[in-house]
């Protein structure tokens, strides 16, 4: 292993960028902190989960699925030019990214998102690098190579052969030249707080068990003003809906991401609506992943990343709503 600056990093990161198509944590004029290219701003390691929804690296929310030109000619969609170079996924966000995969290849095998997931590598970030440098999960494996602050630098942690071979040209000091030792870092990962974990697991069981009644979920659908924050931040969000669009001449068809939260989410053409009401919408966003996907894929679908929570202007994100649950019906 080795340790490294993040000046030595972003280095390091544009070295690579004539065979990767790389995006990294930098942070605007504004001081929004955003995935992008090194040329839109300084390289931003430190501040936590990128408010962003980070999965859509490879599911964006708006995605061509083929393109008809006039003469009636069919034409796929383009492979991406080079594969994408990642970097800054926290632990929770590896384990969005692993489910979505998951999602993507069960039974039909989505070319549409494997065209940008084939052959990516993915950076962590991890450590003591959150925000207000709060320590932030070690995620141990999920990613080709794993960057653990110290506090000072980074240490440089490659976890597959393809990042080993990566990291071989990084030019840092090695391991040993004074900071945090690694064991000392996972002491204090694996002693981090398990509240939320526990609390959206009790959530869960009470919900599975229809210990929730409908008076619960019509008193959290009040709330709700339908701004759709949560789908457009959650990483583990896969619905979209498809639209065909005259372009320069020729009909595209792309796919956009669709929110659960709207009223016409599930409405048929025959008019009927199974998802009418907001109770019942609201309801099944919740009960969605921390039930029905409990069933289909054996856990929940919610990795605690906390988007959701963060950007609900009414309080209902899911670990909100879970602690309400906890409180109210153990």
């Amino acid at each position: 292993m080795k340790r490294a600056t993040t000046q030595e990093l972003k280095t390091f990161f544009e070295s690579l960028g004539t065979d990767y198509d790389l995006r990294a944590p930098v942070k605007l004029h504004d001081g929004t902190r955003v995935l992008g290219g090194l040329d839109e701003g300084p390289l931003a390691l430190e501040g936590g989960k990128i408010p962003q929804k980070p999965t859509s690296v490879f599911f964006p929310q708006f995605d061509e699925v083929f393109m008809v030109s006039k003469d009636g000619q069919f034409h796929a969609a383009e492979p991406v030019k080079k594969p994408i170079f990642v970097v800054g996924f926290t632990a929770q966000d590896l384990d969005c990214l692993e489910f979505i995969d998951k999602f993507f290849s069960e039974n039909y095998r989505d070319d549409i998102y494997f065209n940008k997931r084939d052959g990516a590598v993915l950076v962590g970030v991890s450590g003591k690098c959150g925000k207000d440098g709060e320590f932030l999960k070690i995620a141990g494996g999920k990613c080709d190579i794993e960057l653990i602050s110290d506090g000072e630098c980074f240490i440089v942690h490659p976890h597959t052969d393809k990042g080993k071979a990566l990291v071989e040209s990084l030019k840092a000091s090695e391991c040993g030249c004074g900071g945090v030792k690694m064991e000392t870092l996972k002491e204090e990962s694996d002693a981090l707080p398990k509240d939320d974990e526990e609390t959206i697991d009790k959530a869960s069981e009470l919900i599975r068990a229809g210990k929730v009644p409908d008076d619960f979920w019509n008193e959290i659908a009040t709330r709700c003003i339908a701004c759709t924050s949560c789908n457009l931040a959650c990483p583990t969000c896969t619905c979209f809906e498809v639209y065909d669009r005259e372009q320069d001449g020729k009909m595209v068809r792309q796919r956009i991401w669709d929110s659960c939260q709207l009223d016409g989410f599930m409405r048929e053409a025959s008019g009927h609506n199974p998802a009418g009401l907001q109770m019942q919408r609201t309801h099944r966003r919740i009960h969605h992943k921390l039930a029905a996907d409990v069933e289909r894929w054996g856990h929940r679908t919610c990795m605690l990343c906390g988007r959701c929570d963060d950007v609900c202007p009414t309080d209902i994100g899911i670990k909100s709503v879970c602690k309400e649950i906890v409180e109210r019906y153990s």
